[in-house]
């Protein structure tokens, strides 16, 4: 009698150790996948800003065609890796060409910049300072997202990496989530503007 309550206690020992360490994996990559999306949504009110950028720049920067549609290639570039993206957060690929796209799109960013400082006219636009501080405060807070996107996939990876969440991990398909990093100087830099 004393071996089968042993046994029993043995068995719902393991069975709530099973569930708590896959519980803990859903809940770790449910909250990385919730923090990507707050990635997201600051991405999109980037994207969304930079066309009224353009058309602003547009009307004093005749002579800038190659910098507009460069910014507006980028743009598209971005919001396609962003897309991607979304619909899988953290996978290794879909993180790079974000990180990739997000560069191209600061540096087409930064050349804007430059090339505005030499068109007085430009500077002095309300319209164009007013979307400049929207680009800059929507800057910060993508910093912000990816940090908390960042630490979220650090639990996960921790969690899935752990014993004996790495046995449940591998026989469950709880795939390593890979961080959003910057891959470019010029990302680490938010674009500055004196106007």
């Amino acid at each position: 009698m004393g071996l089968v309550i042993f046994l029993v206690v043995v068995i719902a020992t393991a069975a709530a150790i099973f569930i708590n360490c896959y519980n803990d994996l859903v809940k770790f990559r449910n909250r990385y996948k919730n923090a990507y999306s707050q990635i997201d949504v600051q991405l999109q009110r980037r994207y969304d800003l930079i066309p009224n950028l353009v058309e602003t720049a547009k009307g004093y920067m005749k002579h800038e065609r190659e910098t507009l549609e460069a910014v507006i290639n980028a743009r598209n570039s971005a919001i396609n890796a962003s897309g991607n993206a979304a619909r899988n957060p953290g996978e290794p690929g879909a993180m790079q060409q974000l990180g990739s796209a997000e560069a191209a799109l600061s540096g087409a960013l930064s050349r804007l910049m430059v090339i505005s400082e030499s068109y007085p006219e430009l500077k002095a636009d309300q319209t164009m300072a007013h979307v400049m501080e929207e680009l800059s405060s929507t800057e910060n807070r993508v910093a912000f997202a990816r940090q908390a996107f960042n630490d979220a996939v650090t639990l996960y990876n921790t969690k899935r990496e752990v014993f004996p969440s790495n046995l449940i991990a591998d026989s469950f398909n709880f795939v390593s989530a890979n961080l959003l990093e910057e891959v470019a100087p010029e990302v680490r830099n938010v674009p500055r503007v004196s106007f």
